[in-house]
C-alpha cells in the first residue's frame, strides 16, 4: 500500500469512527425519583439502570432525569433533554399529572416519548405520545366485573384530586352504573395530604358494600388505613398505581384482603405457561430482583423495561431510514412505535395503531388479592 493510501485509509477510518459516534442512540428519561411517587419513580430509574447500551449494533446513551413528581419539572426536563441533548426517544413520567406534561413538552419538540403513568392522550399529543400501562378503562372493567360477582351493590370512591382521581371516578361510575352498583359515596385528596379522616368518616357513614381508592404509590395507603381504624369493614379496592412492595409494607395489616388489577408481571410465577408475558416478565423479574433483591419486583419498573422492549422493536426499523440525532430519525422511530404488533412484554402484548397508542388488550391485566402481604392471583 503506498503512503497516499495509507493515508486516506486512515482518514477513512476517523471519518467512519466519526459517523458511528454520531450514530450513537440517546435515550431521555424523566422520572419522579423524589417527591410523593417516589415509590414509583424509583424502580423506574432502577430498571433504566438494567437497560442494555446497545440496539442493533448502535450504542444506547441514557440521560435520566429526577422531576421530583413535580410537571412543572417534568416539563422543563423534557424541554432540556430535547433542545440540549437532542434525544431520540424519551421514557417518562411517573404520575399521570407529570406525564401530561412531559407529553405536551415532548410534541412540541417532535420527539416520541413512551409514558409510564395512563394519561388520556390528547388528539394534539397523539402523534408523539405512547403508552405502556393499561388504560383505566381496562382495569376499571376487571375491578367491576369482580365487584358484581361478589355480591357489591354499593361503592365508596375516594381518590386524588387530580386527573388520575377524575379518571378512575369518571370510569368506575360509568362502568357501575351499567352493573346495577350504586355510588353512594365520592371524597378526594391531594397526594401529599397527611389526613383524610374527614373525608373516611363520611364514606364510613354511608356504609358502601365496597370502597374503591382511586390513587396510586404509597399515598393510596393513607385513606385505607384511616378506613380500617375508623371501622371499616367492607372489601377495598386500589387501581394498579398502587401495585408495588411499599404499599404493602406501609400499610401493613390494613392492606389484607385488599384486590387490585394488576400488570401479569407482578405474579408471573402464578401464570399459566401460555401466558404470552410469562417468558418476558420472567426474564425481568430475574435482571431486577438479581440486582435489587428477592420480591423487589415492581411493575412501574416493569413500565420502563416495556418502553425499553419497545424501543429496541423499533430502532431496527428506524435506522433504515435515517441517522439516530437527526429530527428525520425521531420521526422515524415514531412511525415504527406505531407499527407495533404482537410484541409480548411484562405487562401483556403491544399493538399499536395510528388511532391507538397504547396497544394493550386484556391479556395486560390479572387480578391480585393481598394475602399475608403477599400479592394472590385471582383465579
Amino acid at each position: 500500500m503506498t503512503k497516499l493510501k495509507r493515508v486516506l485509509a486512515a482518514a477513512g477510518l476517523v471519518l467512519a469512527g466519526v459517523g458511528l459516534a454520531q450514530a450513537q442512540i440517546t435515550v431521555g428519561v424523566t422520572v419522579s425519583a423524589t417527591g410523593p411517587a417516589a415509590s414509583l419513580g424509583i424502580p423506574e430509574r432502577n430498571t433504566v439502570a438494567l437497560m442494555p447500551t446497545s440496539i442493533a449494533g448502535q450504542t444506547v446513551k441514557y440521560i435520566v432525569l429526577d422531576d421530583a413528581t413535580d410537571p412543572t419539572a417534568a416539563a422543563r426536563n423534557v424541554a432540556k433533554l430535547t433542545s440540549e441533548e437532542k434525544v431520540d426517544v424519551i421514557i417518562g413520567s411517573s404520575t399521570v399529572p407529570t406525564t401530561l406534561a412531559a407529553a405536551r413538552t415532548a410534541r412540541e419538540a417532535k420527539t416520541p416519548i413512551i409514558t409510564m403513568a395512563p394519561i388520556r392522550i390528547a388528539a394534539d399529543d397523539l402523534p408523539w405520545a405512547f403508552t405502556t400501562p393499561q388504560q383505566v378503562v381496562l382495569m376499571a372493567t376487571a375491578v367491576v366485573q369482580h365487584m358484581r360477582a361478589n355480591g357489591v351493590k354499593t361503592m365508596g370512591y375516594i381518590g386524588f384530586n387530580d386527573p388520575y382521581g377524575e379518571d378512575w371516578y369518571n370510569t368506575l361510575k360509568g362502568l357501575a352504573d351499567a352493573a346495577g352498583i350504586k355510588l353512594v359515596a365520592n371524597e378526594r385528596f391531594n397526594r401529599a395530604d397527611t389526613s383524610v379522616v374527614g373525608q373516611a368518616l363520611k364514606i364510613v357513614s354511608a356504609q358502601p358494600d365496597a370502597v374503591f381508592i382511586g390513587a396510586s404509590g404509597t399515598p393510596s395507603v393513607l385513606p385505607q388505613t384511616t378506613l380500617v381504624e375508623r371501622g371499616y369493614k367492607g372489601r377495598v379496592y386500589q387501581s394498579h398505581g398502587s401495585a408495588n412492595r411499599d404499599v404493602i409494607r406501609v400499610g401493613g395489616k390494613a392492606m389484607e384482603r385488599t384486590v387490585l388489577p394488576v400488570g401479569p408481571v407482578l405474579v408471573a410465577e402464578q401464570l399459566p405457561d401460555d401466558n404470552a408475558s410469562k417468558k418476558p416478565a420472567l426474564a425481568y423479574l430475574k435482571l431486577y430482583e438479581g440486582a435489587h433483591g428477592p420480591q423487589s419486583r415492581s411493575g412501574f419498573g416493569a413500565h420502563a423495561w416495556d418502553a425499553f422492549l419497545l424501543i429496541q422493536q423499533a430502532v431496527p426499523e428506524a435506522l433504515k431510514k435515517a441517522k439516530p440525532g437527526t429530527p428525520e430519525f425521531r420521526e422515524a422511530m415514531r412511525e415504527a412505535l406505531e407499527r407495533t404488533r404482537d410484541l409480548p412484554a411484562t405487562h401483556g402484548v403491544f399493538n399499536m395503531t395510528a388511532q391507538d397508542h397504547f396497544g394493550l388488550d386484556q391479556r395486560g391485566r390479572v387480578l391480585v388479592e393481598i394475602v399475608n402481604g403477599e400479592w394472590k392471583l385471582v383465579k
